[in-house]
């Protein structure tokens, strides 16, 4: 196990573990107590100091947890490879339970809320969010999505620890807006943008896969089109969109967060697409007058014009009257009136 430059040769202390691996100097000295997977030295004041290779097989237990694996298989599979082991703890009674998990819906601890229902799938996302682990991210995000696809790995992996993000953020921010730190409401804001990010980018490597076969060619048939509305600027329900159909093998052009009208009645008339997908997260961005106008867009020859298929996504459009557009009721639905239009 390569060992990490920069320490000094008495080693690091405990609370500089810590701060490296995103966890707290508590669960450090319990993963001693536990698993044995306590410092090799100490200083002449009995300070405990880690060394180098302490500091892998803790970043390995990191890693491991993260992926779903339970602590104990963890802390035996982190000091498996390569170096002696480290002594066993002395016996010592029972530790004193741990408190009672919070509700799902305060999100109290250094946890993200996921909920009694969700995988180990997800509660090692969670867990990797709030360690701001990217690497780890990243190799559970490429994990699900190739086990379970898009579909799946969105609703089962995904979106609950993104919910989780959000109520975790919301929960620190109702407790902490009225004490004198005016940045205190602003915790955990960090980590649902380092996930959202992460999300996107496990999302967009999807539709640069290249497809099977001896030599990949484009989709036929007239694309997809997607865009958000107008001063729309959510687009991560629109990249799932955009990796599933790309996983079905459909042609798509995504536009992305807030086009303007006339760029994307100019992107319709360029592209001829079957079908057109507008997103609206919120009603400030819902425009009904643009979906008329969009359905009213035709191209071909006289007397075999065609017209796009018009989806409007998302919740900004509830309550809005829409005469003529598929209003889907999820992303299973959005796939399947899509899959039709731009099917063979």
């Amino acid at each position: 196990m390569a060992e990490h430059p920069g320490p000094s040769p008495a080693g690091l202390s405990t609370g500089a573990v810590a701060r490296r691996l995103g966890v707290s100097s508590t669960t450090l000295r319990s993963w001693d107590r536990r698993y044995g997977l306590g410092p090799t030295g100490r200083t002449d004041g009995r300070h405990r100091r880690w060394s180098p290779r302490d500091v892998a097989v803790l970043e390995l237990m990191c890693r491991l947890t993260a992926s779903g694996v339970p602590p104990a298989e963890a802390a035996r599979q982190a000091r498996a490879p390569g170096s002696p082991p480290t002594p066993a703890p002395a016996p010592e009674p029972p530790p004193e339970p741990l408190p009672a998990a919070p509700p799902p819906r305060t999100g109290g601890g250094n946890t993200l809320p996921v909920g009694s229902g969700a995988g180990p799938e997800c509660r090692g996302l969670a867990r990797a969010a709030v360690r701001l682990d990217a690497p780890a991210l990243d190799r559970l995000l490429d994990r699900a999505i190739a086990e379970h696809g898009v579909v799946g790995a969105w609703e089962e992996v995904i979106t609950p620890a993104l919910r989780a993000a959000g109520r975790k953020w919301a929960a620190s921010n109702d407790t902490t807006a009225d004490t004198s730190d005016g940045a205190a409401g602003e915790r955990y804001a960090e980590v649902e943008h380092l996930l959202s990010w992460h999300v996107s980018s496990a999302l967009r490597r999807v539709t640069a896969r290249p497809r099977p076969g001896p030599e990949p060619s484009p989709a036929p048939g007239p694309p997809l089109l997607l865009a958000c509305a107008p001063g729309e600027t959510h687009t991560l329900p629109l990249e799932v969109l955009t990796a599933a159909l790309n996983e079905r093998g459909l042609p798509v052009r995504m536009f992305g967060a807030a086009v303007p009208p006339g760029a994307l009645e100019e992107a319709v008339r360029r592209t001829g697409p079957a079908a057109v997908v507008l997103w609206s997260q919120t009603r400030r961005t819902a425009d009904a007058v643009l979906v008329r106008r969009i359905r009213t867009l035709a191209w071909g020859v006289r007397g075999a014009r065609l017209r796009p298929a018009v989806l409007a996504a998302g919740p900004g459009w509830r309550g809005t009257r829409l005469t003529g557009a598929v209003r889907p009721r999820g992303l299973r639905d959005a796939l399947d009136v899509l899959t039709a239009a731009g099917g063979p």
